[in-house]
């Protein structure tokens, strides 16, 4: 059975004081190098206009792209490599939705999950959601992007707000386990049919919300180096530990410390290293 990792790819700019680079990102690309080491049995699919973007990840048989007419861009910008922890991002906001009859004749015959990476509001639309909720099997979501609206224009792209909306009870409900950060915690608030909430604070630790409350401590890093897809990993890490029946607190520590490990190094979780 196959664990079937689904959306985009992007085209990054990352800007750390005067210098610049372009890298691939996006969730699905820093959770499939999680994936190939700890699930080997996965699938990652992703939408966008450049079928290139998928060289980049670390076994290609395992990617399928669903040609779309755009390209998810985002621009990360850090002050300096001081200070890695604060971020201006802007993006060009793509609308570029993935659709039931996208995913119909790629999806494996035996499916052990799904983990759904939403970059804007557009990229699964509620439609979407439904389908993939009747295959029955576990649902391991993280609504950032759902949250996300374009704010600021500036030059083609903008800047990010964050704003709830009321069909995201429904979306969210039934989904096995949900993944966000305190501030879009603050702002969904409670009362939500999920069975496990995950919640991340960066440097101060996380906390899992299931029949309890549990407290995870974040793993300090000797070498903090880049801290893009950290979240993407702990996320892929911890969902790699439930399907394996741990526990939410055992999966919880391992999560941490292998974004841990990735913050030590640039680009992706190094499964080689």
């Amino acid at each position: 059975m196959t664990l079937v990792v689904i959306g985009p790819v992007t085209h990054d700019l990352v800007v750390i004081g005067d210098e610049e680079s372009h890298k691939i990102g996006g969730a699905t690309y820093f959770q499939s190098f999680v994936f190939e080491e700890f699930h080997n049995d996965y699938l990652a699919i992703v939408n966008c206009s450049d079928e290139k973007l998928i060289e980049e990840f670390p076994s290609k048989d395992k990617v399928k792209a669903i040609m779309k007419e755009n390209t998810h861009f985002f621009i990360n910008e850090y002050s300096s490599r001081e200070d890695l922890n604060t971020r201006v991002q802007l993006s060009n906001f793509a609308n570029i939705p993935i659709l039931p009859e996208d995913l119909e004749e790629i999806l494996p015959s035996q499916i052990d999950g799904f983990v759904l990476n939403p970059l804007n509001r557009y990229d699964f639309p509620a439609e979407t959601v439904e389908y993939l909720k009747g295959f029955d099997v576990p649902i391991f979501l993280s609504i950032q992007g759902f949250l996300r609206l374009p704010g600021v224009q500036v030059n083609e792209n903008f800047t990010i707000k964050l704003s709830d909306f009321d069909e995201l009870a429904s979306i969210l409900s039934g989904v096995d386990v949900i993944f966000l950060d305190e501030s879009e915690k603050n702002m969904i608030g409670t009362g939500y049919d999920v069975g496990e909430m995950v919640i991340t604070n960066g440097s101060h630790g996380s906390r899992i919300i299931s029949d309890s409350e549990i407290k995870i401590d974040a793993v300090p890093c000797v070498n903090l180096v880049d801290t893009t897809g950290c979240g993407d990993t702990y996320m892929a890490a911890y969902v790699s530990q439930r399907l394996l029946l741990k526990s939410p607190e055992t999966a919880g520590k391992f999560a941490s410390r292998i974004a841990s490990e990735k913050i030590e190094n640039f680009g992706p979780y190094n499964f080689n290293k």
